[in-house]
């Protein structure tokens, strides 16, 4: 079990999470609080790097919608970046792959175009 590390930077484009270890039921609050505390301007755009993410459970899952939510709620646009393939395949079994907008890496999510 790893433990959860969230790292904020900032984009042209916005706020980037930084996500690593394990996105589970014990520390998907730790998500839900750090997105929470952001303040997205219209048009702005959320990218939550994967990157670094070991294991991720419905729990997790859960919490990245929770984040769609946040955006969406300030008028803002959210991308996953660097999704691992195991998270990618729950994504895609749920249907979320059409839901989020996924990049290979967080430079794509940041550079449209």
């Amino acid at each position: 079990m790893s433990p959860l590390t969230i790292t904020p930077r900032d984009a042209p484009t916005g706020p980037i999470l930084e996500i690593s270890g394990d996105l589970d039921y014990a520390t998907a609050p730790e998500l839900r609080t750090a997105v929470g505390r952001l303040t997205l301007a219209p048009g702005q755009l959320l990218v939550l790097d994967l990157a670094g993410l070991d294991f991720c459970d419905s729990s997790g899952i859960t919490t990245l919608v929770g984040a769609l939510n946040v955006a969406t709620e300030q008028r803002a646009g959210i991308a996953l970046a660097a999704v691992p393939v195991n998270t990618s395949r729950i994504l895609g079994i749920v249907g979320l792959d059409r839901v989020f907008t996924i990049h290979p890496n967080t430079e794509a999510a940041t550079n449209p175009g």
